[in-house]
């Protein structure tokens, strides 16, 4: 489905990807685990067309996305729910779903989005009319992820959806990555909480400095000294 081959990029003269190759599977929970500045976020950004690639080739569905804008790259079904939730502050609930659904012709589409979001995510419904800055950071994740959902992607790349939530709402969030990804969307995750990450993902790799250090199984990799020394609290 997803194809990164020797991809490089640079942000000046700090060679913040440096020939990082990875794919993922049609129907896949992939995680990406490593500490902060190995790349992670630089690599799906690159994904999403945000980034300029220096050098190497991604493919989707063979179709190659290099140079290709962000708004395209979400057309063609690939949508980033980025790391700080990012959601618009000065919406309201409501608007922020409808702004998920920009690419998204059919009003009567948009309209059955917003209520299967409200479904899949009650408490938004309650919130609909208030503004999003004012929800609380649980309450952001859902709405971000929410968004995202909007556009109706076949893959969603994820950014450190656990980040500053309590332990009860990481929990809760990883249930929502994978009821998701059960009713058919691929997920490439990226997350610092790795023992999270690998007890629901398919494959993982882990990335350090720019380069993928380790790849297998979930399984395999959260079973690997250096991964339980590094990332598992030994």
């Amino acid at each position: 489905m997803l194809n990164v081959n020797n991809l490089h990029v640079h942000y000046g003269a700090i060679h913040a990807l440096q020939g990082v190759s990875f794919h993922l599977n049609k129907g896949e929970i992939v995680a990406l685990i490593g500490s902060n500045g190995a790349g992670k976020s630089t690599l799906l950004n690159s994904i999403s067309g945000i980034l300029d690639v220096t050098k190497g080739e991604i493919t989707y569905f063979e179709e190659g996305l290099t140079g290709v804008p962000p708004q395209d790259i979400v057309e063609k079904g690939i949508v980033q729910v980025p790391e700080g939730r990012k959601i618009f502050a000065a919406m309201t609930v409501l608007e922020n779903l409808e702004m998920g659904a920009f690419s998204v012709q059919s009003k009567s589409l948009i309209e059955d989005r917003i209520e299967e979001m409200f479904a899949r995510f009650p408490l938004l419904k309650e919130r609909r009319k208030q503004l999003g800055g004012t929800l609380s950071g649980g309450e952001q994740q859902m709405l971000a992820i929410a968004r995202g959902l909007m556009a109706g992607p076949d893959l969603i790349l994820m950014d450190e959806p656990s980040m500053g939530l309590a332990p009860v709402l990481v929990e809760q969030t990883f249930d929502i990555i994978e009821e998701i990804n059960n009713s058919g969307t691929s997920i490439l995750l990226v997350e610092q909480n790795a023992q999270m990450a690998l007890s629901i993902a398919d494959r993982a790799y882990v990335l350090e400095t720019g380069r993928i250090v380790l790849e297998g199984s979930a399984t395999d990799v959260m079973n690997d000294s250096m991964v339980i020394d590094a990332y598992l609290g030994g």
